[in-house]
């Protein structure tokens, strides 16, 4: 613990940028002035999360703070995977300093759910951490956890049901059965494969993701249902229910598929195609302020910065990696963007969060989450990376 509050304390910044009302009162930057500016304001958001995370009294204790302090799990998990993509494109040794401290504290290990998707996140940090430092002595935790897996897998059904009369998880949780886990397995699994080259870990990830999928994407409306328990419920307003976060971990997950996914891979026109048709529609969706809305097909419900992160960080990713025109889609990056940064208080902490939850929800611009500041992170990565918006 001292070890992270002086990460944190080393870590703190002194923001100059205006409220959530502020910013939006002001006139827009120019497109490339926001671009340029993308890693500087993704290293206030870094900082203050940073510098936070000894202590989450500004999450209240009803809103599964147990969770959030719980330091290899997927809450922390997810502002981790965020840090390491902005570790990665801000080249500042800081971050990855902080990464590395947080691994060894943890003893790159896993919490008490030896099959839950969620508890595979962390793995996603520990390989980068091994690859970064060139040192598989990190990965023996992970390859433990999933060689157990390989070893008795799981062919529970898919259908999302109550817990066991004894309590715990859901049983279909021993398998990928809610959209959430699509960004917290598959990848991590993928990215084993890639640094042991050891294509069991992939063969695994590419079978359970499918599975999940055709149970779980709309193929008419080209989105995800959170879980089997929404396929069939509709909204007050006679909608399918689409959570704007529930996807943006999908599409979010696909994209980190992709990047460690081999080009000749005989699945990759699948996950291809399926990152195209996804793209399409989530640009149809974008509110008029830039966000996405916390229920995709009810435009009205309020903004929310998480599942706006994730769609900005996998639309600027298929630009800039040529899956997606540049013309086509560029300008829905570019508002999302700016939403985003208008999101940010003064001190660095990111509103308009989402708190914990499986579907959509309320959400207040004082609302902040872990999992929010790391899909920033994975945003502002990518939008860093655009080419200048002349060079479109």
């Amino acid at each position: 613990m001292m070890l992270r509050r002086l990460l944190g304390t080393l870590l703190a910044t002194v923001a100059v940028m205006g409220p959530l009302g502020a910013c939006a009162a002001t006139p827009a930057k120019p497109v490339a002035t926001a671009q340029a500016s993308a890693l500087t304001e993704a290293a206030r958001v870094a900082d203050w999360q940073l510098s936070h995370m000894d202590n989450f009294d500004y999450i209240p204790t009803s809103q599964f703070r147990h969770d959030t302090e719980a330091p290899r799990d997927w809450v922390q998990a997810a502002f981790y995977i965020g840090l390491t993509a902005f570790a990665d494109a801000s080249k500042q040794p800081k971050y990855a300093e902080a990464i590395i401290a947080h691994g060894q504290a943890e003893s790159w290990g896993f919490d008490h759910r030896p099959r839950h998707g969620d508890a595979d996140a962390t793995g996603a940090v520990w390989v980068w951490a091994a690859a970064r430092t060139h040192d598989p002595a990190k990965l023996v935790p992970v390859r433990a956890r999933f060689d157990a897996v390989l070893a008795d897998p799981s062919t529970v059904d898919l259908g999302f049901e109550a817990k066991p009369p004894e309590g715990g998880q859901p049983y279909c949780q021993a398998r990928w059965c809610w959209s959430d886990a699509l960004f917290m397995a598959p990848p991590v699994w993928v990215a084993l494969s890639k640094e042991t080259q050891d294509p069991r870990y992939l063969a695994h990830a590419d079978s359970e993701f499918w599975a999940a999928t055709d149970l779980l994407y709309d193929k008419d409306e080209h989105l995800y249902f959170r879980d089997s328990r929404f396929i069939a419920q509709r909204s007050p307003a006679g909608q399918k229910i689409f959570w704007g976060r529930g996807n943006g971990w999908a599409y979010a997950g696909v994209v980190r598929i992709l990047q460690d996914l081999p080009k000749d891979h005989p699945s990759r026109p699948r996950y291809e195609a399926l990152f195209r048709q996804m793209s399409a529609r989530i640009v149809t969706l974008q509110g008029e302020q830039g966000y996405w809305p916390v229920s995709l097909l009810e435009p009205q419900k309020t903004p929310e910065t998480s599942g706006t992160g994730f769609f900005v960080y996998g639309l600027a990713w298929g630009v800039n990696h040529g899956l997606l025109p540049a013309v086509q889609y560029r300008p829905t990056v570019d508002r999302g963007w700016k939403a985003l940064t208008a999101a940010i208080e003064p001190n660095g902490k990111l509103g308009w969060v989402q708190r914990v939850g499986a579907a959509p929800d309320t959400v207040g611009p004082d609302d902040t989450q872990l999992y929010g500041v790391g899909a920033f992170l994975l945003a502002a990565s990518e939008v860093s990376r655009l080419p200048p918006a002349g060079k479109r």
